[in-house]
């Protein structure tokens, strides 16, 4: 966070404040930024002051960077705050069963400045939503804390910022599923015990949609089924009032079953077209298996690997014919260059020992670089491995491993580091 000042002249002791303007604001309304930092149009300020509205934005954690300058008419300054928005993340609420998401978020609308829906990675603005989060539980008196961490979204590649209530003790009592394919699942039912009977957590339930009852629909060729959000019931145990047992319902539209209908390839000079239709295991009229399609795409981008397209992207999208429940795949490749072993850089170990592991290395320089070889290198030398040093009296209990492509040379050289 970057806090400073620009000064058009030298200050004068105080000042009465003619306007106030916000610049670099995108997704932040401007009267709510001026309303945030303390200062309004007539109060008569010092230089010190500004100082501290421009600290009480900084703070914030909405803005990567905060300047103020003004020009002087008089006695009076014409204030401009520069400001530069930071990131902000979806929010969770993991383990509040007694409110509805938008109940807990209306709250925070109401009291919370320049709250958008989303929050900051940290700063004021988080521990003001969280104090709102508190206010809520007490209001029904409800005992305990409310904690905020950054993490790793259940589903995608994204964060999120997830409050999570530390107090009475919620556990998962049962599990229901409102469709028949998920509730006669054996498999999901022996995976039921991930949730069921463990502390209560909307982040495990969704990566229990995602990673188990996604997959037995897209298997069967639900390509599109909708899951969730989960429903939860709140039982109180008549016989311990710290604990409470928590009732999930995942509700589950699996929309229709699709058929296959093909592919087309589009980009790809590696591979002839024909190369890549031998990789499908699918006919024309097969249900859409999602788990074997995915497999597909994740065959190509392995033999790309091997053959040094380690910029490699794959970019499948499937053109659903809703009508006649088909579905086809255009797929398009960004192969970018082909790379070939640099040099490889070792340290750590002994003379003899580093001249066994480049002996025993595959790829020599100039040859196309082999990622998978690489990988399953990797694998063998996490540890003292007799496969690449024999009998040679080798002791690490660290190693690291870097890939540094040179895409101008299409060369990449590898670093190791033992220690």
């Amino acid at each position: 966070m970057v806090v400073g000042t620009i000064r058009a002249q030298t200050p004068v002791p105080s000042s009465r404040v003619a306007s106030i303007k916000i610049t670099g604001a995108q997704k932040f309304p401007a009267d709510q930024i001026i309303s945030a930092s303390g200062l309004k149009t007539g109060d008569v300020v010092t230089a010190e002051q500004i100082q501290g509205a421009t600290n009480r934005l900084a703070a914030l954690g909405i803005f990567s960077a905060v300047n103020f300058r003004y020009t002087a008419e008089g006695d009076a300054i014409n204030l401009e705050f520069q400001v530069q928005e930071a990131p902000t993340y979806p929010i969770t609420f993991d383990n509040f069963p007694w409110f509805a998401r938008s109940e807990i978020g209306d709250a925070i609308r109401n009291k919370v400045g320049l709250f958008t829906g989303e929050a900051p990675g940290d700063g004021t603005m988080v521990d003001q939503m969280t104090a709102v989060i508190e206010d809520l539980l007490a209001a029904k008196n409800i005992k305990g804390s409310v904690t905020h961490q950054l993490l790793s979204a259940p589903v995608g590649n994204g964060k999120e910022m997830q409050f999570r209530f530390e107090g009475v003790p919620l556990r998962v009592q049962s599990v229901q599923f409102g469709d028949p394919v998920a509730t006669n699942s054996e498999r999901l039912k022996d995976r039921v015990p991930d949730i069921k009977g463990q502390p209560y957590s909307l982040f495990a339930v969704e990566l229990f949609e995602n990673e188990q009852i996604r997959p037995l629909y897209t298997s069967k060729g639900y390509l599109k089924p909708k899951i969730g959000p989960p429903e939860t019931h709140l039982i109180p145990d008549p016989n311990d009032p710290r604990q409470t047992a928590v009732e999930i319902s995942i509700p589950i539209d699996p929309g229709p079953v699709y058929s296959w209908k093909g592919v087309s390839w589009q980009g790809s000079l590696a591979f002839l077209s024909s190369t890549l239709d031998s990789m499908v295991h699918l006919n024309p009229g097969d249900v859409a298996d999602g788990i074997k399609i995915e497999n597909v795409w994740q065959a190509i981008e392995s033999e790309y690997a091997r053959r040094g397209y380690l910029d490699f992207k794959l970019d499948a999208q499937p053109q659903y014919d809703d009508r006649s429940h088909n579905v086809y795949y255009r797929v398009n490749f960004m192969e970018g260059p082909q790379y070939r072993m640099g040099a490889m850089i070792v340290t750590g170990l002994s003379v003899d020992a580093e001249k066994r592991l480049r002996q025993v290395w595959r790829i020599a320089p100039g040859q196309i670089f082999d990622e998978a070889y690489y990988e399953s290198q990797l694998i063998l030398l996490a540890k003292p491995s007799r496969e690449i040093f024999g009998d040679m009296p080798i002791h690490y209990t660290e190693f690291g491993h870097l890939l540094r492509p040179d895409a101008s040379r299409h060369t990449v050289d590898l670093l190791l580091d033992f220690k």
